[in-house]
């Protein structure tokens, strides 16, 4: 028998709490992984000589790459995690216990990241594996309440709505916590590293903050299920039954494919940009921060416009049209020489960033069996995938720099991500993701 949830789909209250938790959430990938963590992690950890070597238990090797591979052990570890956990959240109906619990984590761990000053590289990568999982995981579990709280006609555009206002949210922060770094004596701080720490304590109290406002609206075990005392059992059963069904759905497999590819070129690219432009380019932190402004501002924009032009063209279309801009982003990436360039590649990657992981994630959901009310499963299969993209990119990325010195090859290597993934999802067909 079809189980039905008790909840009204679309109801404005509920959509706008799940939403909400992209405003939470988006800090930690803005201020963390993106703009002011990776700068400071990478000037803290550079000598006066403006060598970057790192000693991690005896093994030295640069800084970067070391990042690098701290963000792929993370998502590894998140990629096996995922499926059971999954498992257990649909088979018990807690799938916002577990959202609640790896939000609280990764907050922590960012706040934790104040006592980072550059000799503890084991704790600081410690809490960069932390912060990473629980961040990811919790996704996992955020993600697969969208087709319990929305009709399909309203995915793309709610998809892009969490995203755009995780923009905003992250934007906001981001401008208060560049002003405390740029202008310290403004709030009673001296100059030195204890600005960008304090800004590591601001995201940990901003997620759990509007998380807990998230948390409040969004649905509590909509489908009624009882856990049985077999519980972890029936975690495994459930992820083996799902995988089961997901084999003979050929267009989800070939779009989980294609997003293999093409995600590990966009998570890369926002994981690494900024300490390329360190890097490569010497710009210096205000610059790298304004950059990270204009992609994320850009992006509000993108995402809604490709969400548009989804809605007359297609899911696929929409989503081909950024996969070339990309390739074309990663290509002009190796060649670049100035801070000006570098912006106006940064309004590039903004217009396609939003876009291209809102309407994967909604033409996911349009994927999903109708009749279903095992999310959390599928969305393990998605999310799997997602975190084993970031491995392999990231791994990749790092690699490629560790062995030609450079990391523009690394970016000139992601536009074959791109073009394999735009090859894949080419054969997905468009009639089974718009039911026309």
């Amino acid at each position: 028998m079809k189980e039905t949830s008790a909840i009204p789909l679309n109801h404005p209250k509920i959509t706008h709490a799940w939403c909400m938790y992209d405003w939470a959430n988006s800090v930690y990938s803005l201020t963390i992984t993106t703009a002011v963590f990776p700068i400071y992690y990478e000037q803290i950890t550079t000598g006066e000589n403006g060598v970057g070597m790192v000693d991690l238990f005896g093994w030295v090797l640069p800084n970067t790459v070391l990042y690098s591979y701290a963000l792929s052990l993370s998502f590894l570890i998140t990629a096996l995690l995922i499926p059971l956990l999954s498992g257990i959240a649909d088979h018990t109906g807690k799938k916002k216990r577990f959202l609640q619990g790896f939000a609280f984590l990764g907050a922590l761990a960012c706040g934790g990241m104040f006592f980072f000053t550059g000799e503890n590289i084991e704790y600081a990568m410690a809490l960069v594996i932390l912060a990473s999982i629980g961040y990811s995981a919790s996704l996992v579990f955020y993600d697969a309440f969208l087709p319990e709280i929305a009709t399909p006609d309203q995915f793309d555009q709610l998809s892009a709505r969490g995203f755009s206002m995780g923009y905003i949210g992250s934007v906001i922060l981001l401008i208060f916590n560049l002003v405390m770094i740029q202008q310290p004596a403004w709030f009673g701080l001296t100059e030195g590293t204890l600005p960008a720490r304090i800004s590591f304590l601001t995201v940990c109290l901003w997620w759990i903050g509007f998380s807990m406002l998230s948390l409040k609206r969004l649905p509590n075990n909509p489908f009624h299920k009882k856990p049985s005392e077999r519980w972890l059992y029936s975690g495994y059963l459930k992820i083996i039954t799902t995988y089961g069904i997901i084999k003979q759905l050929g267009s989800m497999k070939r779009f989980v494919l294609g997003f293999f590819f093409f995600n590990a070129g966009v998570q890369s690219v926002m994981y690494l940009a900024s300490l390329f432009g360190a890097k490569e380019l010497r710009m210096d932190t205000g610059e790298l921060i304004l950059t990270v402004l204009i992609i994320q501002l850009v992006a509000i924009g993108g995402a809604y416009l490709f969400a548009e032009i989804s809605s007359r063209k297609g899911n696929i279309f929409s989503i081909s049209i950024m996969i070339l801009i990309w390739i074309f982003c990663c290509i002009a990436a190796f060649f670049i020489q100035t801070n000006m360039q570098f912006f106006g590649l940064a309004f590039l990657v903004g217009m396609v960033m939003g876009g291209i992981q809102s309407l994967s994630r909604a033409t996911f959901s349009k994927l999903i069996p109708e009749n279903t009310t095992d999310h959390a499963s599928y969305f393990s299969f998605y999310d799997v995938t997602f975190n084993i993209s970031i491995v392999f990119g990231t791994f990749a990325y790092g690699a490629i720099e560790h062995f030609t010195g450079s990391m523009r090859f690394s970016a000139l290597i992601l536009s074959l991500f791109f073009l394999i993934g735009l090859l894949l999802i080419q054969r997905v067909k468009v009639s089974a993701i718009e039911g026309k």
